[in-house]
């Protein structure tokens, strides 16, 4: 399942990232933010109209873009 579609305040993991499928600004933002495979991850608020995804990643709460969240493959964890 995609981040973007995860439901809300759902415990999951991290299982992959489409690296290729961001520009190469957005990827490095989310390696310097702790983005890879295994680390625990939460949605906590979606904007409205699209906008933004409200996270929890290991213990930062971080805002994402909806096109970069769908770039994140989740798992339950």
């Amino acid at each position: 399942m995609r981040l973007d579609q995860l439901p809300l305040r759902t415990a999951s993991r991290i299982a992959a990232i489409d690296w290729e499928g961001l520009a190469p600004r957005e990827a490095r933002r989310l390696r310097e933010l702790g983005f890879d495979d295994g680390v625990p991850i939460e949605a906590l608020h979606r904007g409205a109209m699209q906008g933004p995804l409200a996270c929890r990643v290991g213990r930062m709460i971080v805002a994402l873009r909806r096109t970069v969240a769908a770039s994140v493959i989740v798992e339950p964890a």
